[in-house]
């Protein structure tokens, strides 16, 4: 073998073993970016999951840690109180409690339960009052002015409210509560339309008459 020979195969291992040595090393390279991928993804699963662990922590103390506000129990709007007359009964700014009547009730009754100072009512004035009616035989109530919280205006002793109220209501001095106990045919007789049946009883406050 001729020396040119010689030289031409060592060249041609030289170049073999050089590609050899920078296929390794690339192969070195890949495995290493490899490694390295896989190791940020395991560091971001773990702080995913310390973060999420924390948080779930957190969230309990929270909300055991905060003081939830008391809850008011809302009152019942209360109906304001009446304008009474000057120098009336401080009682008339209160709903009287009304009871049932005793007895067959033949005719109208008026009790007065206190009396006013004011000028009497007279037939054909408006007057306003508060009241109270309830069922005579049972004291149940179905109507009431306080409920609505204002009192009424009507004219008295014109044929505008039921009878037992026109005879009842005029004489009456302002600043009075009066009981009114009104045989049915005095009242709506035997109701019909909605109306109350049989003998009532009313209390009512005259407030004011013009």
């Amino acid at each position: 073998m001729s020396e040119q020979e010689t030289k031409a195969r060592r060249r041609l291992a030289e170049q073999l073993a050089a590609q050899k040595a920078a296929e390794a090393k690339r192969r070195r390279q890949a495995w290493a970016g490899a490694f390295a991928g896989i190791a940020v993804v395991a560091v971001l699963i773990t702080v995913f999951v310390i973060v999420g662990q924390r948080g779930g922590d957190d969230a309990p103390e929270q909300a055991a840690g905060t003081p939830s506000a008391p809850v008011e129990a809302s009152e019942p709007a209360q109906p304001p109180a009446p304008k009474l007359p000057e120098g009336a009964d401080p009682a008339l700014g209160s709903k009287p409690t009304v009871t049932a009547g005793e007895g067959k009730l033949t005719k109208l009754t008026v009790t007065p339960l206190i009396e006013g100072t004011g000028p009497k009512v007279e037939a054909g004035q408006s007057i306003t009052t508060n009241y109270v009616g309830v069922f005579y035989e049972n004291g149940e109530e179905f109507d009431s002015s306080w409920e609505r919280g204002q009192p009424a205006t009507f004219p008295i002793g014109v044929g505008q409210v039921i009878p037992g109220w026109d005879k009842g209501l005029v004489g009456v001095t302002v600043g009075s509560r009066v009981q009114l106990d009104i045989p049915a045919e005095d009242a709506y007789g035997d109701g019909g339309g909605g109306r109350p049946a049989g003998p009532l009883r009313f209390v009512v406050d005259v407030l004011a008459a013009a």
